[in-house]
């Protein structure tokens, strides 16, 4: 059964790669939507189903502002605002399958805005110049696939007619896969882990899995808890098992990981239950030791390197002393039940007894502020014990539970 692809990018600089992509879709037997995003211009070389003019109206202003002010910086943006509007209406006109484009770092930009703008499970590919930098501003926490583009998007030659012919593939692919049809009813938590808490959140999973959830974990890398917070907020999630609250370690410490300043709000926001653990709070992830910050080397932090490609150093009284703070004021505006559980033997392994982060005096910075500024009906159970005993486990699961039991008790939000 053909499916609408929607192919977009900038037709008046790349008419003809555009072309070429078009015919190996619709030679796939699927039908394009072509969407231009070039201000300059348009196309003859096939029809045009939405023009760059719709689309800067969309963007909130019209194709001849932006041609006479002759802005770059603001054409890009009109048109990566732009380019999402339309694409969700597509969407929702039900008039969409999956989406496929192609550019440098400004078209890829405003292609995966419109991706971006998607639910995740619509395919999305991008053949791109700019797969070896930094992509989380391309992907964000949506499943874009991003395909390096080898020479740069500028003419057909035998390696970029190779590579486009590869991205028409993978988009038809995707649309082309049927997906079985959702027969699992059962209420979703969401868990977050990373390598020093697994022993923990798998012991919850598989208990909570005993109990009838269906427990969706997340690695605590900054994309990791975006998206689980997205989901929060798009109502899919019962509850919220929150093991691994690291990424606010990188927030408040110059990290690679943050998951930015909203992390621990979506659960309170949408009035779930939520239970939140300090979990992996004593470090901060850079890449390799040479990324590491000459201030933090040159003050003496204490380092350790988790891998070739991970240094991680140890949060200290100051920073632990912040996120307690913090903690508190997140679980202090929530809408919905919420209750911390602290190990007082170590929030992850590098911090059990005798191993190299452990500071316990860094530890009751963190426990000692958030005592002091959270709700006093918010409970705050310690345990003696590191945040990888089966004892923790088993409490933290108890806590879920009854936590979930309060929500409903008190009913709908609002």
């Amino acid at each position: 059964m053909a499916k609408v692809i929607v192919m977009i990018g900038a037709f008046d600089t790349k008419g003809a790669e555009y072309a070429f992509l078009r015919e190996q879709i619709v030679a796939r037997g699927h039908r394009v939507v072509a969407v231009n995003v070039g201000v300059l211009g348009s196309t003859e070389l096939f029809p045009v189903d939405v023009e760059a003019d719709e689309v800067a109206r969309a963007g909130g202003k019209t194709l001849e502002e932006l041609r006479r002010d002759r802005d770059r910086g603001v054409a890009m943006q009109v048109m990566y605002d732009g380019a999402a509007i339309i694409a969700k209406r597509l969407y929702d006109n039900e008039r969409l399958d999956g989406v496929v484009g192609m550019g440098g770092s400004g078209g890829t930009s405003v292609i995966t805005s419109a991706m971006r703008a998607l639910p995740i499970g619509v395919p999305k590919v991008c053949l791109t110049t700019v797969i070896g930098g930094d992509i989380k501003r391309y992907v964000g926490v949506k499943d874009v696939t991003l395909i390096p583009s080898i020479v740069d998007i500028a003419g057909l030659n035998r390696i970029s007619r190779l590579m486009i012919c590869r991205a028409a593939g993978a988009a038809c692919g995707m649309v082309e896969a049927g997906v079985p049809p959702q027969t699992d009813e059962r209420p979703i938590i969401t868990a977050t882990m990373f390598g020093n808490t697994t022993e923990c959140v798998e012991c919850c999973s598989k208990a909570l899995t005993a109990q009838g959830y269906e427990v969706l974990v997340f690695h605590a890398t900054g994309v990791g808890g975006k998206t689980m917070e997205l989901l929060v907020d798009e109502g899919l999630v019962t509850a919220v098992l929150d093991i691994t609250t690291t990424e606010w370690a990188d927030e408040v410490g110059e990290g690679m990981l943050s998951a930015g300043p909203d992390r621990l709000s979506a659960p309170g926001r949408q009035g779930i239950p939520h239970l939140i653990v300090p979990g992996c709070i004593d470090m901060v992830n850079f890449g390799g030791p040479d990324t590491v910050p000459g201030k933090f080397r040159d003050a003496g932090r204490k380092f350790y390197e988790w891998n070739p490609a991970v240094t991680l150093m140890r949060t200290n009284v100051e920073e632990n002393r912040r996120m307690g703070a913090i903690f508190a004021e997140k679980a202090n505006a929530a809408k919905g039940p919420v209750a911390f559980l602290t190990p007082l033997r170590g929030v992850s392994i590098l911090d059990g007894d005798g191993q190299p982060f452990c500071d316990r005096e860094a530890d009751r910075a963190f426990s000692e502020a958030l005592k002091a500024k959270l709700r006093k009906d918010i409970p705050v159970v310690e345990l003696d014990c590191n945040i990888n005993d089966p004892v923790f486990a088993k409490r933290a699961v108890e806590m879920m539970l009854d936590l979930i039991a309060k929500g409903k008790a008190r009913g709908p939000i609002g």
